[in-house]
């Protein structure tokens, strides 16, 4: 038997661990600043309510891993945390109070190409809001990409879209209304094939070169050029969709996120449920190529889970701690930091060192214990190896003066604690 993981899943050694925690810890405290509480929801799923959105050649399908329990009931595993939270409003919804705001950082899986930033099994960091139309909530969740990424010191840029215009511009090419969705998917392509590649892929659902070209000269076209364009349009596609990036521009520019904000009208996004603006957010040093955060309005997917004759507007985001964690890993930003404030060296002394790393892990500190009676010397070489910046030693001497030093591995000196005063030790470390 040959050891290994599955390809796309991958072992994060303690060093590389911490960075994805901090990661975490960051995206979960904005995330309560602004209001959301936390959830969980099942990584197992039904497989028709994972497939029940897509088209039989969307990429989503081929990707999501399937399978079957004893019953001979077609499973899935969650792809993404937005369709378990879509069926999480609708078995709870006389339990909350709408609008529902809610974050979940959990794992999901996708069975796709495997590269930098784009694993098979990955943390996903959703917010998501129920209950709020408009374009008001979208700009405050543009600000929560523009506040985790400025927490996270990664340089942004966020390109925006409306799902509503881009099937008002495909309408507008004259392309049955039936092809909506694959052309969409191919569409959300456009940046990663060529453009031969998607003349090609279009051509085989039918379109021919007077549609293409005049879909490519109105997906070249800025927000201003549309609005002129298409300033008595009868295409109801369009004026939903101007209505919805006028507005959230206007918010944008108010909000002083015009550097960072970009109309970028073949912008698709892949999955079918999404209604209204999309977004998509990237590292402006290219680290990574592929976005980093994304997410969009979805108004009809809890409706339709529901279907109680009530609408339920809904919008969200997504953080890829994958991507997150290639751009940040080779910083030194974690260079000089241990999970450990302090290492005790007991010196016959074990009870007595359980005792005091007790009291000190009720300050607050993360205490460690030297437990395989090394030598004094090979103990601080242990604590200088992993960058513990203080050290307790702990003898039959100190217990007798009632007293210990501590050993700040950092600045080489010692401070002297007394036993019956430990309290003083939250002046030194804080």
């Amino acid at each position: 038997m040959k050891i290994m993981n599955v390809k796309g899943g991958y072992d994060f050694l303690p060093k590389e661990q911490k960075i994805r925690n901090y990661i975490n810890d960051i995206l979960r405290k904005i995330f309560e600043e602004y209001g959301y509480n936390s959830i969980e929801t099942p990584i197992l799923c039904y497989f028709d309510i994972l497939s029940d959105k897509y088209d039989k050649e969307n990429d989503i399908l081929k990707e999501i891993y399937k399978l079957s329990d004893q019953g001979e009931r077609e499973l899935g595993l969650r792809y993404d945390l937005t369709v378990p939270f879509a069926k999480f409003i609708a078995l709870n919804k006389n339990k909350i109070q709408m609008p529902f705001k809610r974050y979940e950082i959990d794992k999901v899986f996708r069975d796709g190409p495997v590269k930098i930033g784009r694993d098979r099994e990955f943390t996903q960091c959703d917010v998501d809001v129920v209950g709020l139309p408009g374009q008001l909530i979208e700009a405050e969740l543009i600000t929560i990409f523009k506040r985790a990424f400025d927490e996270l010191n990664i340089d942004i840029y966020i390109e925006y879209n409306s799902r509503n215009l881009m099937n008002g511009l495909i309408l507008e090419s004259n392309v049955e209304e039936k092809l909506l969705s694959e052309v969409t998917t191919i569409i959300d392509k456009k940046k990663k094939i060529t453009e031969d590649e998607f003349k090609r892929y279009l051509k085989q659902l039918g379109l021919i070169d007077e549609q293409i070209n005049q879909l490519n000269n109105n997906l070249d076209l800025g927000l201003e050029e549309l609005n002129k364009k298409f300033n008595n349009t009868s295409n109801e596609y369009i004026k939903m969709g101007l209505i919805e990036l006028n507005n959230l521009s206007n918010y944008i520019n108010k909000l002083g996120l015009s550097d960072i904000c970009i109309f970028t009208p073949s912008l698709a996004r892949g999955q079918n449920y999404y209604t209204g603006n999309v977004f998509e957010v990237f590292d402006k040093k290219q680290r990574i190529t592929g976005s980093i955060g994304a997410g969009g309005r979805y108004d009809k997917m809890i409706t339709n889970f529901i279907d109680d004759g009530e609408e339920y507007p809904t919008v969200g985001i997504s953080f890829g701690l994958s991507s997150i964690y290639e751009i940040l890993k080779d910083s030194n930003l974690f260079d000089n930091k241990s999970n450990i404030d302090i290492y005790i060296i007991p010196m016959n002394t074990n009870v007595e060192c359980l005792k005091l790393a007790n009291n000190l892990r009720i300050f607050g500190y993360n205490v460690e214990i030297e437990m395989q009676d090394k030598k004094l010397k090979k103990s601080l070489n242990y604590a200088n190896k992993e960058k513990i910046p203080f050290v307790i030693v702990l003898g039959e001497n100190e217990l007798k003066d009632n007293k210990f030093y501590l050993k700040d591995m950092f600045n080489n000196k010692e401070i002297a604690i007394n036993l019956d005063n430990l309290s003083k030790i939250k002046e030194i470390i804080r």
